[in-house]
Formats: structure tokens, C-alpha cells, sequence
């Protein structure tokens, strides 16, 4: 079992920054990776980071990539979303979520690849 709680979320002027946590339950939390999606209303869920077990590889949507910094500290059992630059459009839910499979060579991008889910958080960016 594992459990994610985001955290973070706000409203924030356009252009501002706002950094996202999500902490994880569970002891091998350092063996997941971990995902990043979003959802806006009246959208389907969007995939937004992906960071490895080590941390050692990251990938970004392209809308996002640039001003997103996905990190996490696996000490604190915590996956972090640095979002610098926002726009009106970055307005969602954003939701962490974790992928326990071990040995997956390619960074997952898709929701159903992950079986872990927090229950989100919202951001809102104002014009």
C-alpha cells in the first residue's frame, strides 16, 4: 500500500512560481518512480514530469518543459514540482502518482501505467 498527499497548490499571479509536494507513505517509496499529471475542467488528465527511482533520469511534457523542475529527496520520502514561469493555462488539479514496476527502462507517460495516486491539488493562475 502506498499513499500520496500533494500539497503546495494556490493561487498565483501569471509569470509567478509555485513549488508542488507530494509525500509518499512506505518504505520503498526510493524504488518508485514518480509522475506528475494535471487536470483542468473539462479535460482529460495530462502528463506533465516523470522522475526515476534515483532520480537520474526526468522527462517533461513539452508544455512544460523549460519552466517545470521535477526533483525528489527520497530521505523525506517526497517528490517536488518547481513551477516557474506560469500561465493562465497551467491552471489544473495537478496530481502526483507512483509506478512501483522495477526495471522499466523508459519513463512512464501514461495514467495507466501508474498505480498510485494522491488526490491532487489545485493550482490556479490568474491573468
Amino acid at each position: 500500500q502506498v499513499q500520496l498527499v500533494e500539497s503546495g497548490g494556490g493561487l498565483v499571479q501569471a509569470g509567478g512560481s509555485l513549488r508542488l509536494s507530494c509525500a509518499a507513505s512506505g518504505r520503498t517509496f526510493s524504488t518508485y518512480a514518480m509522475g506528475w499529471f494535471r487536470q483542468a475542467p473539462g479535460k482529460e488528465r495530462e502528463f506533465v514530469a516523470a522522475i526515476s527511482w534515483s532520480g537520474g533520469r526526468v522527462y517533461y511534457a513539452d508544455s512544460v518543459k523549460g519552466r517545470f523542475t521535477i526533483s525528489r529527496d527520497n530521505a523525506k520520502n517526497t517528490v517536488y514540482l518547481q513551477m516557474n514561469s506560469l500561465k493562465p493555462e497551467d491552471t489544473a488539479v495537478y496530481c502526483c502518482a507512483a509506478d512501483p514496476r522495477s526495471g522499466r527502462l523508459v519513463l512512464a507517460t501514461t495514467p495507466t501505467l501508474y498505480d498510485y495516486w494522491g488526490q491532487g491539488t489545485q493550482v490556479t493562475v490568474s491573468s
